[in-house]
């Protein structure tokens, strides 16, 4: 007589891994270990294990997407080898070329924010609205209340920016000083850096 079909029964560290898999598709934004944690129930410790199973599930040059920690927490991206076809798909105003008027802004935010419009003007030498407004329409840059004395509006990067860039945090942002000693140096590395982000 045959045996009853039973389910196999399964890791619980690999069902928790599956829940996180599904809560980073899902998600609009990179989540961190305490937000996955709370979406599970269950503890950050184990999320954290949990999230080592889909790192190795879903890195380069195995999968399509790839997990990341990015902008404070963890999402999913294309892989480097499905990235143009992606970018074909979704022609996202933020991923286009930025203008180098554009790059050199949002070093500036990235670095000394959150600055105003005469800010990065006096420091540019030239007007910033332009760019500011192109920064600010790709959701790259957001308003980050207003300067004391002149009462100008100051600008500050967002979790966009961080996440186009593969940046856990400003934190990781390279130190002037490893990136160039003339303006014209460090403005010609921020440009190459950020043209093979945003290609």
């Amino acid at each position: 007589m045959d045996a009853p079909l039973r389910l196999i029964s399964t890791n619980p560290l690999d069902q928790l891994a599956k829940t996180i898999e599904a809560l980073l598709v899902v998600a609009s934004a990179p989540l961190a270990a305490p937000d996955l944690a709370d979406a599970a129930s269950d503890d950050v410790e184990r999320v954290e294990a949990a999230l080592g199973l889909v790192g190795e599930r879903y890195r380069e040059g195995r999968s399509g997407i790839v997990l990341e920690h990015v902008a404070g927490g963890w999402a999913f991206r294309a892989s480097r080898d499905a990235a143009e076809a992606c970018s074909r798909l979704f022609e996202k105003p933020a991923q286009r070329n930025l203008s180098q008027a554009s790059l050199e802004t949002l070093a500036i935010v990235a670095y000394l924010g959150p600055c105003s419009r005469p800010d990065i003007a006096r420091i540019r030498g030239v007007a910033a609205d332009s760019a500011v407004a192109n920064l600010l329409e790709r959701g790259l840059i957001a308003e980050a209340g207003r300067s004391e004395d002149a009462g100008a509006i100051r600008y500050r990067t967002t979790p966009l920016f961080e996440r186009i860039f593969g940046l856990e945090s400003l934190s990781a942002l390279p130190r002037l000083d490893d990136i160039g000693e003339s303006t014209e140096e460090i403005r010609d590395r921020l440009h190459a850096v950020a043209e093979k982000r945003t290609a």
